[in-house]
């Protein structure tokens, strides 16, 4: 039984590169591939699992899981907070 939280070392790509990079390819896919708003939190998540697991935590299943979640949410908290100051700036 899984009983205790993963140890995760935070490194250079975390500090920096994680977040930013699922940022842009969510951009990326929002822009070019013309993604539907509903899909653009499941492009965020598949994105940080994918660089979490493969790229900044290839050894350590739990903390690229927990980590890939951590970019993808921060990514899509940046686009829709965002996204709403936008429309509340304007609306006033």
């Amino acid at each position: 039984m899984l009983t205790e939280f993963p140890i995760v070392h935070t490194n250079i790509w975390d500090a920096v590169w994680g977040v930013p990079v699922v940022l842009v390819i969510v951009l990326l896919a929002k822009w070019l591939l013309n993604v539907p708003l509903t899909w653009l939190s499941t492009v965020a998540t598949a994105s940080g699992l994918f660089l979490s697991i493969f790229v900044s935590h290839p050894g350590n299943l739990s903390a690229g899981i927990f980590m890939g979640f951590f970019y993808s949410g921060a990514a899509m908290g940046i686009i829709f907070s965002t996204k709403q100051s936008l429309r509340a700036y304007r609306n006033s």
